[in-house]
Parts: C-alpha cells; sequence; structure tokens
C-alpha cells in the first residue's frame, strides 16, 4: 500500500473513532438527563407539587404511589378503587402528568419525601421517557435505578413495590409496547426482592393473543376504573406482605 493511501486509511479511522466518540458521548448526555433532577416548568405541575409538599408535611403516611399519570388517575377513573383499596391505609398518591424519571428525581429531593417514613413505596414510572424524549432502554432503566437509589437512601426503612412499566397500545408488536417490554426485561436487576421488590401485573390487562382493549384502558394507555381495579387486585398481596398486614 502507498503512502498516500495509508494516510487516507488514517485520517478515515480518525473521523470513524471521532464519530464513535460523539456518539458516545451523546449517549451519555441522554442517560445523565434520566438521571438529572429535573422540574416540569408548567404552572399547575409547581402548584400540583406545593400541593403534594404539604400533604407530606401533614405526616401519618404509610403508602405512597409513584409515577406519572397513570398513577396520577387514580384521582380520576380510579378514585372509586383508592377509596377502596388505599384510603384506609393513609396512602398518597405522587403521580403527575406527563413526568419522566428526571421529574420525579427533582420532586423526590423537593420535599416530597421529607420528614415521612412510609411503610412501601409504590413505583411504575418510565413509559414517557420513551414517548417525550425518545429515550433508548439503557437510559430510561438508569433513570429508574436512580429513583430507587434515592428511595433507598432517604426512606431506609421504606419497602418498595417495582411495578413493570404497564401496556400500550392495542397490538403486541406496538413499537411503544415493545420499547416497554425491553426495559421492563431489565428491571429485575434493580431488585434484591427483600426491600425492592418487582412485580409484573402485565398480563392482568391482556387477553390470550397480547392485546389491550379499550375496556380497559380506553386510549390503550391509560386505565379505566376497571383498569384501576385489575392493578389494585394484581398487587393487594403483594401490598399487604409489604405493609406487613395481618
Amino acid at each position: 500500500m502507498s503512502r498516500t493511501a495509508l494516510t487516507r486509511c488514517s485520517r478515515l479511522a480518525c473521523v470513524l473513532a471521532l464519530l464513535l466518540s460523539l456518539n458516545s458521548i451523546v449517549a451519555a448526555a441522554q442517560q445523565l438527563k434520566a438521571e438529572t433532577p429535573t422540574p416540569q416548568r408548567q404552572a399547575w405541575w409547581t402548584e400540583r407539587h406545593d400541593r403534594t409538599v404539604s400533604r407530606i408535611r401533614q405526616g401519618q403516611v404509610d403508602l405512597l404511589f409513584i409515577g406519572d399519570s397513570i398513577t396520577q388517575g387514580w384521582e380520576e377513573d380510579g378514585r372509586p378503587v383508592w377509596d377502596r383499596y388505599y384510603a384506609g391505609r393513609r396512602a398518597v398518591n405522587l403521580g403527575f402528568n406527563s413526568d419522566q424519571t428526571d421529574n420525579v428525581l427533582w420532586r423526590l429531593e423537593h420535599g416530597e419525601l421529607d420528614g415521612s417514613a412510609p411503610k412501601l413505596a409504590i413505583v411504575m414510572i418510565g413509559t414517557n421517557n420513551a414517548t417525550i424524549r425518545e429515550d433508548p432502554l439503557e437510559t430510561t432503566t438508569a433513570g429508574i435505578r436512580a429513583i430507587l437509589t434515592t428511595l433507598r437512601t432517604r426512606l431506609p426503612g421504606t419497602k418498595i413495590l417495582l411495578l413493570a412499566i404497564f401496556p400500550r397500545g392495542a397490538s403486541p408488536d406496538d413499537p411503544l409496547r415493545r420499547m416497554n417490554e425491553a426495559v421492563n426485561a431489565r428491571l429485575p436487576t434493580l431488585a434484591d426482592q427483600r426491600q425492592v421488590v418487582f412485580l409484573n401485573i402485565n398480563r392482568r390487562f391482556l387477553d390470550g393473543d397480547g392485546r389491550l382493549s379499550a375496556e380497559i384502558m380506553p386510549d390503550f394507555l391509560h386505565p379505566s376504573a376497571l383498569g384501576y381495579r385489575l392493578w389494585a387486585e394484581g398487587m393487594e398481596e403483594f401490598v399487604k406482605k409489604l405493609m406487613e398486614e395481618s
């Protein structure tokens, strides 16, 4: 090979190395975003956070639900089921519409855990990472891991029930459903099955062909009243055990 050809190969190798390095930097930045506490900027979000902090400061909190709009929906379509299963357990809803992992982290680090010592925290988050920011599955997993680390550090006596991200889309081949399932496949590695227990109840929402019906999730994302009942029934045995109820 001539000296000119060698020089060209060397330059090409440098360019390829630079591109790989840039890709690594971009991937690292994405992952860091999912793990960096960041608030949403809408007025309603700040107002809801302030109300939530005020409730936490009142004390008497035994159960936390942590998540996004699917969790927030316990206050709407899920209200009758919530009143039956959780109102008497001194439960507080920390679900916020459109939240991604970094938004949850910000809330947890800005008052939504302060002074509380719940028996159990139920966590289900991640579906918005795939849609709003189009995070890769590794990035969403890293954000969920950061939330668990925060909970274990700030609430060392609290058990954590980590739920698989719920199915979305009508069919099994829906791209966003497949992304959630890829994240779910990684979540058991984040649980020690003692302080952090992983639970996947997603089959309860699907028919034998893996299809999601509008009766259970009308928009193929958020549960109906029936969906919330299936959710509560699917984890009740674990809730009782982890809250050490007789």
